[in-house]
């Protein structure tokens, strides 16, 4: 019985440093989910934009649009519509977009926050 005691005690401490890392690691990833870097809005120059279409479009595919969605500045992408992280070239070339996912949509280059899902910046051909 004496042996058994300081056992349940270590592995008690065992498993409660395992749940306290592993809340640690969830709160961080969604601090770093928060604090991203992304916001709302992104003011790209015509030259990023232009350099942002040229690295996107080779990859993205055209989606249809939900019914009554308009693609612009501030509004939130529905579930329906697919995200993707941009391709390195672009987070290269143009590093304030790192932070943000993309949706290519009536041949329009949705910049969005990943976070809130709404849309930063639109790029036009």
């Amino acid at each position: 019985m004496k042996n058994t005691i300081p056992l349940a005690v270590a592995a008690l401490l065992a498993l409660s440093g395992v749940s306290a890392a592993a809340a640690r690691d969830t709160m961080s990833s969604h601090a770093g989910s928060k604090m991203s870097g992304a916001s709302d809005t992104l003011q790209l120059t015509d030259a990023q934009q232009k350099s942002i279409w040229n690295d996107v479009s080779r990859h993205a595919s055209n989606q249809t649009a939900p019914t009554g969605f308009d693609a612009t500045v501030g509004t939130a992408v529905p579930s329906a519509v697919s995200t993707y992280p941009l391709p390195r070239q672009a987070r290269r070339d143009v590093p304030a977009v790192r932070p943000y996912r993309y949706a290519m949509m009536q041949d329009k280059l949705l910049i969005v926050n990943p976070s809130d899902h709404k849309i930063a910046d639109v790029v036009s051909k």
